[in-house]
């Protein structure tokens, strides 16, 4: 059995509370006066990206549409709306047969997105697609985030691997889609059991200090560990005194010692001085991983360092400063009335303070230069023009309620390093800086 197939959250069987209550609020509003089956268009995107960033990550659309199949109002989740007075009961009988039946389009999990551009597109009728908002936005806006932070690290380690290692940073579920996200925004394992089983993505872990202190001796804790996880373990040097481990853990495992870790100091300079060690021991192939609080930035000045592998934990979950990317879930275009034949009308907030917005159902496009890369973000509500029409972003994820685009989580990973690929090199850059490219409106 793949873990990752069963198409269930992690521990709960409804996602339908999952949302705020001005969504079920608005519903029976809506029901009470006639307009609840209206034809409509819902958008996800964002005005602006995070302070520094020169693009985002679409991250999360699995998790998406598993939130969406699993959006079920049963008979516990009934009575607390019910016990709570939160909406009446001609509103808990139309939630009791709900079922999403709408179509969803979007951008495919791991490309890159720019401001304004229309990452989620919502249809159906206006009841059945204003309650799926909060639990639409809760998750892109963390996992994109993740993955956004992910995809910088990852630039910054370059061939490096990145070991992702939050989950006592954050919620033990959070940690999980954290783990999600990184992986497909560069990360090549985790340290979190429960995103190994529920996604198959590669786990891997040693012993913490805690192991070397509960041993009389250093050298007792390092070989209880290689008697039990063979030569090519990795063990942790930085307990007492580095120099001293290292010569213990040589002395121990030998050349074939896979690797040793270190977790504090100045990582630039006992990386250095660990490799030069090494080397005179005979273990030129045993690698350095470092820990120790890393971000993207600590990553790049460690470029010229023998290390060979990076363990991060706390500012990746935390989205390196940035924990949500400010993604909106908006009405762009509605019918003008509940026949299903009725014309759709482009809606939008008229608002100060940047929070305008732009009707009409959308779609997106790249438009690429001479040499493939792009060079702009184009966005429109009417046709595609035709040096466009193969260069489309949106793709069908939900057809009649039905999922027709659910793929393995590495589809994803590589087509972030793909679309990464295409941006103007400027865009791998950590200096701050506008989005690498426009977004241009037609």
């Amino acid at each position: 059995m793949n873990p990752a197939d069963l198409g269930l959250p992690v521990d709960v069987p409804s996602t339908a509370l999952f949302t705020d209550q001005y969504e079920l609020t608005m519903l029976q509003a809506a029901l009470a006066a006639g307009t609840a089956e209206r034809r409509s268009v819902f958008e996800v995107f964002t005005r602006r990206l995070p302070e520094g960033r020169r693009y985002g990550v679409v991250a999360g659309t699995g998790r998406v549409l598993d939130a969406v199949e699993n959006f079920r109002f049963d008979a516990d989740v009934l009575g607390f709306l019910r016990e709570r007075a939160i909406v009446d009961e001609p509103t808990l009988e139309w939630l009791a047969s709900y079922r999403f039946r709408g179509d969803v389009w979007g951008y495919p999990e791991g490309e890159v997105y720019f401001p304004g551009s229309p990452l989620l597109r919502v249809e159906g009728s206006f009841a059945e697609c204003v309650l799926l908002e909060t639990v639409v936005l809760s998750i892109l806006n963390h996992d994109s985030a993740i993955a956004a932070a992910a995809s910088r690290m990852s630039s910054a380690a370059g061939e490096r691997p990145l070991i992702e290692m939050g989950a006592r940073r954050t919620h033990e579920l959070a940690a999980v889609a954290a783990a999600r996200a990184a992986y497909v925004g560069g990360f090549t394992t985790t340290s979190d059991l429960a995103a190994g089983f529920r996604y198959g993505i590669p786990t891997v872990g040693t012993s913490a200090h805690a192991f070397t202190l509960l041993h009389d001796h250093e050298r007792d804790a390092f070989q209880a560990q290689v008697n039990s996880l063979g030569r090519g373990t990795t063990l942790l040097v930085d307990t007492y005194d580095v120099a001293e481990a290292v010569r213990t853990a040589v002395d121990i495992a030998g050349p074939e010692l896979g690797a040793v870790r270190i977790d504090s100091g100045d990582l630039l300079l006992v990386a250095h001085r660990v490799r030069q060690q090494l080397d005179e021991l005979g273990a030129t192939g045993t690698k350095i991983v470092v820990t120790s609080d890393l971000d993207e930035y600590a990553i790049a000045s460690l470029a010229a360092a023998p290390v060979d592998a990076y363990g991060v934990g706390t500012q990746l979950v935390t989205g390196s400063g940035h924990p949500t990317c400010s993604m909106v879930y908006k009405l762009v275009a509605r019918a003008e009335s509940a026949d299903p034949k009725a014309p759709l009308v482009p809606v939008a907030k008229r608002s100060t303070g940047g929070k305008t917005s732009i009707g009409g159902r959308k779609w997106a496009a790249r438009r690429r230069d001479e040499r493939g890369f792009a060079e702009a973000e184009v966005i429109g509500t009417g046709p595609v023009p035709g040096d466009l029409a193969d260069q489309q972003l949106l793709v069908e994820l939900v057809k009649g309620g039905q999922v027709v685009s659910r793929e393995p989580l590495d589809m994803a990973r590589d087509r972030h390093a793909a679309a990464l690929a295409r941006l103007p090199l400027s865009a791998t850059q950590l200096s701050r800086g506008e989005a690498v490219i426009p977004t241009e409106y037609v």
